[in-house]
């Protein structure tokens, strides 16, 4: 017989095995597949350190996971077959439960490609972000970005490299080291008691900071269930004043951290959906997690009031010149037109197209970044390849999504409600597009 025919009839009887030996009468289908699926990701985190983002679910599946290792070939063949057995199911009966199956597919292709990815397959970048998110990234031409420069020219003007300009102004920016820690936690806290304000989260959820060195990322969320998360804060380069805010907001509040506690509250008790118990890194899930989280500061400080919070008290607390805040702002909202430029670098950089010389020129050229900032980048690059598209394409979907349904800056309730409807439900990029 055909060997996904086969596959499929394999992986049903392993389901009909469990629904005839589970101790517990009329085992959900899909209940049975999400299992299969979070034990398949554990085992796969075996092969790929990085691939399990969080995992708080039965610890007895964590040690089942290990003592069962697959080999990567194998884990390929069970996730696709798991696919085969979703695509028999019967159609389920609401949006909700039709889109969480929706949501493990994707997930399950998703895991597949990555397996076959760390088995040996070479994949162009934009295969990859389309194989792994279910997204390719639009190209960036050189003009389109020259023309962003141009406009910053203007803002920085003096004499020198525009780079070099760039540096010296954003100095004057940077958060000293000895009071990071009481910056970062003003930004987190108002972005908290914001956040609070609109989403109703458990009165038990909480959060730990800590300040890292020696990573290639700025800062990170490791959700470690029961509504509580850890925040690293990577301090190897100089922290600007505006990062604060970022982090605060991208990590915690509304971002990574009430993502996974309405996704533990709503879908894993409330529903009982262990698949959301695990966050593969390199899945669909990824971007809609990181999407939100790039789009998170707008959402607690619209408009003005971001730069308003930040002159009151970050400014203040750092000791950096208050008089300084307006002109960033209009720095930085420039800045922003070049999102593109770390998507585009990195695709070329993946690609083979650019060496280690050339990726810190580009960024020097359109990022204005120095020279160090943009080799430690080149080690993100090499680690995550193309999750890079996951912030600049989540946020974008985010953005338009939030749009089409009345959820714009002039509606700020409508889009707290749509926004954190996002964060506690199976969404997947298709449903943004």
């Amino acid at each position: 017989m055909p060997r996904s025919t086969h596959l499929i009839r394999s992986a049903l009887a392993v389901l009909a095995f469990a629904f005839v030996a589970g101790c517990a009468p009329r085992v959900d289908p899909v209940d049975a597949v999400a299992e299969r699926y979070v034990k398949l990701v554990l085992q796969f985190g075996r092969h790929d350190a990085d691939e399990v983002d969080s995992y708080y679910g039965p610890p007895e599946w964590r040690t089942e996971a290990e003592r069962d290792s697959l080999p990567v070939e194998r884990i390929v063949a069970v996730a696709d077959s798991l696919r085969g057995v979703i695509a028999h199911l019967p159609r389920a009966a609401t949006p909700l439960a039709r889109g969480r199956v929706h949501a493990l597919d994707r997930q399950l292709a998703s895991l597949a490609a990555r397996a076959r990815i760390v088995g040996g397959a070479q994949l162009p970048f934009d295969d990859e972000s389309r194989a792994l998110y279910d997204v390719v990234a639009p190209p960036v031409s050189d003009s389109a970005l020259a023309r962003v420069v141009a406009r910053l020219d203007s803002l920085l003007p003096g004499t020198g490299p525009l780079a070099d300009r760039y540096q010296v102004f954003r100095k004057q920016l940077e958060v000293p080291p000895a009071k990071l820690d009481a910056v970062f936690h003003a930004a987190i806290d108002e972005a908290r008691r914001r956040t609070r304000a609109h989403v109703a989260l458990p009165d038990s959820e909480s959060f730990a900071v800590a300040l890292v060195t020696g990573k290639s990322w700025g800062g990170y969320n490791w959700y470690e269930g029961r509504y509580h998360s850890r925040i690293e804060v990577n301090t190897d380069l100089p922290t600007r004043i505006d990062r604060a805010i970022d982090l605060a907001c991208h990590e915690g509040y509304p971002g990574h951290h009430v993502y996974n506690v309405l996704l533990e509250q709503q879908l894993v008790r409330g529903r009982g959906w262990k698949e959301f118990t695990i966050l593969p890194l390199y899945s669909p899930q990824a971007l809609i997690g990181e999407g939100t989280a790039v789009v998170a500061p707008d959402i607690v400080f619209p408009g003005a009031e971001r730069v308003a919070f930040e002159k009151r008290v970050l400014y203040p607390i750092a000791g950096i010149d208050t008089s300084l805040a307006d002109r960033f702002a209009r720095v930085d909202a420039a800045m922003r037109q070049l999102a593109g430029a770390g998507v585009e670098w990195t695709r070329r950089f993946v690609d083979g197209r650019m060496t280690d010389d050339d990726a810190v020129r580009w960024q020097v050229t359109y990022e204005l970044q120095s020279a160090e900032r943009a080799r430690h980048a080149l080690a993100f690059a090499r680690q995550y390849r193309s999750y890079i598209v996951n912030y600049s394409v989540g946020e974008q979907l985010v953005r338009q999504w939030l749009a089409r349904h009345g959820g714009g800056p002039e509606a700020p309730a409508k889009r707290w409600q749509l926004y954190t409807s996002l964060l506690a439900a199976p969404v997947t990029p298709e449903d943004l597009r």
